[in-house]
């Protein structure tokens, strides 16, 4: 069994064994990048945060959309992976690891634009020197360290497997880290039992984690009295919103990784079908809290809320607020509500969209009550600089490139959680079917295709 999976599962062995000149031209532009970063961030440190667009009244703008973003994008991974693990969903199997990656990697460039946002990164040690559990911020900094150092541990725990098979077949220099990362891990039955046992605790522990950072996000915004912020379905409404990006980005991955290793046999078209599904769940959850906060602006009319409000709806913010709308809600829903686009060239156009329309919406969040505030203070305005533009752009190359070193040491999709189901996942869904239906379910009896009724020609394998 163990020699026909290993020739089975070659093909995830490859990234880490055959690089191509494609992928090395990749982290030249990644790189390359990522030092046009370093300068611009340079000339910020020397110069100082006048050479950005921030001004008074506007104390934040790309900086903390980007923060927002990012931190939303990392809800793809733990929370995804950990309700599908709960679930019992088999066909989470080969999505875990890429998404649970994207999760640790982009937490790193979510904090770190709250640096870039102080100006001076000595400030941050103030949040130490001088913590006070009243602020906002402060739960803002225990929340996002205490969801990073568990999803950390949530992917390395379920990567251990893996890495033992890496330490046991390959032999060059990184041969000794693994040594030391797989933790003397055997495959013995009780390891097996324990490392379960830990998965199941972690997962069930990071899912509340997991809301409560978003949660705690949009608290920074809606425990001001700034218009348009001070609302009490901020955290829902992030939360969702979270998801949403986060289930977009993590598609895209999918897609990529997909067409780029040749992984067409285990990320399969029902994969997409179940994650746009999802998808579309979402788009219609973030459109009724859009509507709910919305409307309850519009109706309450206060007159400092109004100036926000019409100028996201007419006036100089509309063009981001309807390119919002169009991309976050009119462009998937038309995509993922018809089962022909709902196919994978559908979903990476709906993806890229959702990514984009979530930035803006976080965008339309943040200016627009910064430049409108409520005390008598003038009215102000906001355009960001080359230095902002660049250190996001250096900052999305950097996730991309330790995503792409991620995928040269460490298998994308779990190798032993895809054996796992081979053995024991088929045994234990047929299980679980004996559980749910009445009486003799006919599980014994050979597969046959049914029709579902109602649904057209679709069909399904039953036994």
């Amino acid at each position: 069994m163990e020699n026909r999976d290993s020739e089975q599962d070659a093909i995830l062995f490859e990234p880490l064994l055959k690089t191509g000149p494609g992928y090395w031209l990749l982290i030249f532009v990644l790189v390359s990048t990522v030092l046009w970063g370093g300068y611009a961030y340079m000339t910020q440190f020397r110069l100082g945060l006048g050479v950005t667009g921030l001004n008074r009244p506007v104390f934040w703008g790309f900086y903390i959309t980007n923060f927002v973003f990012f931190v939303g994008i990392s809800h793809a991974g733990t929370l995804i992976s950990a309700i599908l693990r709960l679930c019992q969903a088999e066909w989470r199997r080969p999505i875990t690891r890429m998404a649970e990656a994207i999760t640790v990697l982009v937490l790193f460039f979510g904090a770190g634009n709250i640096l870039l946002d102080l100006g001076r990164p000595d400030r941050v040690l103030y949040m130490f020197r001088y913590a006070h559990l009243t602020s906002p911020l402060m739960w803002d900094c225990i929340s996002i360290t205490i969801y990073l150092c568990g999803s950390t541990t949530y992917l390395y725990v379920a990567m251990i497997p893996d890495i033992a098979l890496l330490r046991d077949r390959i032999t060059d220099w990184r041969q000794p880290i693994y040594q030391v990362l797989a933790l003397g891990w055997n495959g013995s039955h009780e390891q097996e039992r324990r490392l379960q046992t830990a998965i199941a605790i972690l997962a069930i522990a990071v899912i509340p984690i997991a809301v409560s950072v978003h949660t705690v996000v949009s608290w920074v915004f809606a425990m001001t009295i700034q218009p348009m912020w001070h609302s009490s379905i901020f955290g829902p409404y992030f939360v969702v919103g979270a998801i949403y990006s986060g289930i977009a980005a993590l598609m895209l991955a999918m897609i990529l990784l997909r067409k780029i290793y040749h992984l067409e046999d285990y990320l399969k078209e029902i994969h997409f079908e179940y994650l746009g599904q999802l998808m579309l769940a979402m788009c219609l959850l973030w459109f009724y809290f859009t509507f709910a906060e919305y409307l309850t602006a519009f109706y309450g009319h206060e007159p400092v809320e109004m100036s926000i409000f019409w100028a996201k709806v007419t006036g100089h913010y509309a063009p981001y607020f309807w390119t919002m709308v169009v991309t976050d809600l009119v462009i998937p829903l038309a995509i993922l509500c018809n089962r022909k686009t709902r196919k994978i060239p559908g979903i990476a156009v709906a993806s890229v969209s959702v990514c984009i329309g979530m930035w803006l919406e976080r965008f339309t969040i943040v200016v627009p009550t910064l430049v409108n505030p409520r005390l008598p203070w003038a009215r102000g305005s906001y355009a960001p600089s080359w230095v902002e533009i660049s250190l996001f752009a250096a900052f999305i190359a950097g996730f991309i490139l330790l995503y792409a070193i991620f995928v040269k040491l460490f298998p994308i999709i779990s190798i032993w959680e895809i054996r796992e189901g081979r053995e024991q996942g088929v045994a234990e869904v047929t299980e679980r079917l004996r559980g749910y239906l009445p009486g003799d379910a006919g599980l014994d009896q050979p597969a046959k295709a049914v029709p579902l009724t109602g649904f057209g020609p679709w069909t399904r394998e039953i036994k």
